[in-house]
């Protein structure tokens, strides 16, 4: 992190130096009317700063969302929570699968849990399958 501030810290002085460069050339470092009032110092100070608050902020939004993708999924309703997770486990049960019936969905702090069984078409016992939405996105399908 310390790196990241440094590079954006180097940046920025480097941003200010070749912004100010023809403004010190043209009125001897002072400015138009008496300077800018700005010194290289306060700039450099201010983008440390603001990157130490930007890392901070992430840091806070990762603690309240910890289950989050970055972009959060698309994923808003029971229905669609139903429909993402019996695709999901049909993927993975293979070819020629169907599901049974219709999956029971309950909703949780975070999202949603998904239940229910698919018939594989092998002449092979249903399979049992629970399904976790968080945050707008699958974030696990258990096949039992």
């Amino acid at each position: 992190m310390r790196i990241m501030i440094r590079a954006n810290a180097l940046t920025a002085v480097a941003v200010i130096l070749a912004g100010a460069s023809p403004a010190m050339a043209q009125y001897g470092g002072a400015g138009p009317n008496g300077g800018s009032g700005i010194r290289t110092r306060d700039a450099v100070n201010a983008a440390i700063l603001s990157d130490v608050s930007s890392n901070r902020q992430a840091e806070r939004d990762a603690k309240r969302t910890p289950y989050a993708s970055p972009g959060y999924g698309s994923i808003r309703t029971m229905k669609q929570a139903s429909d993402a997770c019996s695709a999901d486990a049909l993927g993975q049960v293979g070819r020629g699968s169907k599901l049974i019936g219709k999956p029971y969905t309950h909703s949780m702090a975070t999202g949603w849990e998904v239940e229910g069984e698919i018939d594989p078409g092998r002449g092979d016992d249903h399979v049992p399958f629970v399904c976790s939405v968080r945050n707008g996105s699958v974030s696990g399908v258990l096949l039992k």
